[in-house]
């Protein structure tokens, strides 16, 4: 697997105030953030932003002609068919303004942003694609393009008369032409905690979920939903659990590397199988139990890769968890999933389908039904899209289920401070795959857990990363300058008149003698 990261870009906004008046102020540069879109291979595929250099003039998406020019759009704006458009007609680059507050964007236009930026993850593309946080300098850029957009009827020569003498175009720079790079150094972390039963050759329960985010822009990408909801419950599920004693073992697992393919799981359970000598993966694993995207919904899927045959220990914590939701929130819809698994197929859908194949029973918990919903990897999955209380409500369940099959009893209490922490704390930087490595204090819960936790660090993949000067491998130089056309028209104008002065001056005996003349004649 190789990944290349994003790239985080620092560009500079430099513009000569409109003589119509521009809402921009009257200064020679503005410098702003902007993040590149992904860039991976999964196996032999490649997925996302294969450029990153961008010399462009600036263009609102509803231009008639986008070729060789950066296209400014909003979240609103961002759809599967204008990015296709861009592509279509060689467009230099696309740069998408996101909100600071996501909450503020339209129900519908979120679901329609999030459709379009998985659809477009799943192709490779040569344009660059960059994503910046909106302000007020970029909103006043944007809707000059936008308003400058308003003459595209009107013929090519007014469009462009009108461009040079109301200086509304602002042209894209990106003066590091360093090359992307691979590096060999990257890693999956994965933690992994152990609670040993009171008897001997006790079964064991898995309790797993990966903590990695994924998005448009890895930099951009905080996974409030898919998945620190999910991170939530299981650290809620272990902190109170060691003073317990019980008949079962437990194993609680975090991994890395979910959004691609669930790497961090494979190479864990291969760890665990394959590699140690002993482990409680070996022998009497009564199921392994996922939590993916539980932080929102009114429903709770059970996703199987084969139903579970009666008598069974998952069939029976299926039936206490079910038993739970009837009783106490009869409202929430409970359903079960059964998806084979496609040997032919290079993915895999779920967590528990890595056990599968290892065959491990196991099943994913998740409010969605569908596993490529775009609602499972997307920058506008952010805490303002959190339901606090239906994610406490599917802790409360999934702890309850637990303790009424591991000691028949009900007791386990979720607060509302703590889930609130560590959602906050889990969101608080973006958890991307591809920045782990580089920044992977926030990942490590050992302190947040009250077990003995241990750390894994896995070498198993490539990362790209565009390599500079200034060591920072993460950024790039933009400027946004006017172009030579609107240089070209001033200097003409300012020729002319430096002329008709010149000429004033060299002919002044003459000028005065017929103004003169004009002026007896009108007096007369």
């Amino acid at each position: 697997m190789t990944l290349r990261p994003s790239t985080a870009a620092i560009a500079l906004l430099l513009c000569v105030q409109s003589l119509h008046g521009s809402a921009l102020p009257a200064v020679s540069s503005y410098e702003f953030t902007a993040y590149r879109m992904q860039q991976y291979n999964l196996g032999q595929h490649k997925y996302g932003c294969r450029g990153a250099i961008v010399v462009a003039e600036a263009r609102s998406a509803e231009e008639p002609s986008l070729t060789r020019r950066c296209v400014i759009m909003k979240v609103e704006d961002f759809t599967t068919e204008k990015y296709s458009e861009a592509q279509r007609q060689n467009a230099a680059a696309i740069l998408i303004l996101l909100p600071q507050n996501i909450s503020s964007i339209p129900h519908n236009a979120v679901e329609s942003f999030m459709v379009s930026e998985s659809e477009t993850l799943l192709k490779e593309t040569l344009m660059p694609v960059y994503v910046a946080p909106e302000d007020e300098q970029l909103l006043c850029m944007y809707e000059e393009v936008k308003q400058a957009a308003a003459t595209r009827t009107s013929s090519i020569f007014v469009r462009v008369l009108r461009s040079m003498v109301t200086a509304t175009a602002f042209q894209i720079l990106v003066i590091n032409n360093a090359p992307i790079k691979a590096t060999t150094d990257n890693a999956i972390i994965t933690l992994e905690g152990v609670l040993l039963g009171a008897v001997e050759d006790a079964p064991t329960i898995v309790i797993a979920a990966h903590y990695d985010s994924y998005g448009l822009a890895p930099w951009l990408s905080y996974g409030a939903d898919s998945n620190a909801g999910g991170v939530t419950i299981l650290i809620e599920l272990a902190l109170p659990i060691h003073c317990k004693i019980t008949k079962f073992n437990l194993m609680f697992s975090l991994t890395g590397g979910g959004k691609y393919n669930f790497l961090g799981t494979k190479r864990w359970i291969e760890e665990n199988l394959d590699h140690a000598e002993s482990s409680l993966l070996h022998d009497n694993v009564a199921f392994v139990l996922c939590l993916d995207t539980l932080a929102n919904g009114d429903e709770l899927y059970m996703h199987v890769s084969r139903p579970p045959k009666p008598d069974t220990p998952m069939q029976s914590f299926i039936q206490q968890l079910e038993e739970v939701v009837s009783s106490r929130f009869p409202w929430v819809k409970v359903g079960l999933v059964h998806k084979k698994i496609n040997l032919v197929e290079s993915t895999v859908a779920w967590e528990h389908e890595r056990y599968s194949l290892r065959r491990i029973l196991g099943f994913t918990l998740s409010h969605l039904e569908d596993p490529k919903s775009e609602l499972r990897g997307s920058m506008l999955d952010t805490m303002s899209k959190v339901d606090f209380r239906k994610l406490k409500r599917n802790g409360i369940i999934i702890a309850e289920a637990l303790a009424r099959y591991m000691y028949n009893l009900s007791d386990k209490d979720i607060q509302d401070s703590r889930i609130s922490s560590l959602m906050s704390f889990l969101t608080s930087v973006p958890r991307a795959t591809q920045l782990l490595d580089k920044e992977p204090s926030h990942i490590l819960l050992v302190n947040s857990l009250e077990h003995e936790f241990k750390r894994y660090l896995q070498t198993s993949f490539q990362s790209n990363r565009s390599y500079h000067d200034n060591n920072n491998n993460d950024q790039q130089h933009f400027f946004l300058v006017k172009p030579a056309a609107f240089d070209l028209f001033l200097g003409g104008c300012i020729a002319a008149y430096l002329g008709i002065v010149y000429y004033a001056i060299q002919n002044f005996g003459f000028l005065y003698t017929k103004l003169k003349a004009a002026v007896k004649t009108k007096h007369h």
